[in-house]
């Protein structure tokens, strides 16, 4: 097929559109003369544009990357005032009393099954751990599963679900015991021996830690594959036990209390609004 000439703002709508649907993908500059049946130096002119008006908004950063594997990429970039407005509007719903369940836990599954927020928050887990080296985003299933993913989309690299059972579509596996950090129970994870190779950089993502049991039991699952967990970031977590399981990782938001009136004490975590 002969395609026709695009007009600038007709190029430029497509190049944002195609950079924004894949963060952290490297285009060449002749993916898109091919596509706009444009000169090389048209593009780069349109890719400039792209650039600025992409920064000057906050709306991420355009980078170009320079030689022969070189091109063009969109890097998400929620700005500080995004990230505390999101957030904010996370805790503000999550305060309604009618949320609490039994065992000290309040009902999320809305929040995190809602495209727009979990979106964001793979955005802002993407800059927490933009400067990480990650080879793969890891969770639990299943509540976990749309943060990973979003974050995983965010830094353009796989997502690896570990199983709370044994399934034969998964062909062999390695599993290992862990001690729940909620309950106390012991549970059994499984990931696919396919699923990470050896010397991998891992990045842990989960929505909720009480006292890390499922953190641990993750970081646990990765030594079996000589692999590096790099981070461990979890959309909430809860003020006490305040030593939990791991040491070394992020939470968005902290669940401080629910009280005996049935307020719900929770807030944005302050360092990751700055």
């Amino acid at each position: 097929m002969t395609l026709g000439k695009f007009k600038r703002n007709e190029r430029i709508g497509g190049i944002v559109k195609v950079l924004c649907d894949t963060p952290n993908k490297i285009y060449t500059l002749n993916h898109f003369t091919a596509m706009f049946n444009a000169a090389k130096s048209t593009i780069s002119e349109d890719i400039v544009i792209v650039k600025r008006v992409m920064e000057d908004l906050e709306l991420g950063i355009v980078e170009t990357i320079s030689g022969a594997a070189g091109g063009v990429r969109y890097i998400p970039k929620i700005n500080s005032r995004e990230t505390e407005k999101v957030l904010s509007d996370i805790c503000e719903t999550l305060r309604d009393e009618s949320r609490i369940i039994s065992g000290g836990f309040i009902y999320t599954a809305d929040i995190i099954y809602n495209p727009h927020y979990v979106k964001k928050i793979g955005e802002i887990f993407g800059r927490i751990f933009a400067d990480k080296p990650i080879d793969y985003i890891l969770t639990l299933e299943t509540k976990g599963i749309p943060l990973a993913i979003m974050t995983a989309n965010t830094l353009n690299v796989p997502l690896v679900i570990a199983r709370d059972d044994n399934r034969v579509t998964e062909g062999s596996t390695v599993s290992i015991n862990y001690v729940s950090g909620s309950t106390g129970s012991i549970s059994t994870m499984y990931v696919s021996k396919r699923a990470v190779k050896t010397g991998s950089n891992v990045l842990i993502i989960d929505d909720f830690m009480r006292a890390g049991g499922t953190a641990k039991g993750l970081v646990d699952l990765m030594t079996e594959f000589d692999a590096n967990v790099v981070g461990i970031g979890v959309m909430i977590a809860t003020k006490e036990p305040e030593k939990k399981m791991v040491d070394d990782y992020v939470s968005l938001i902290s669940l401080e209390a629910i009280t005996r009136d049935k307020r719900i004490i929770i807030h944005p975590k302050e360092d990751v609004c700055v």
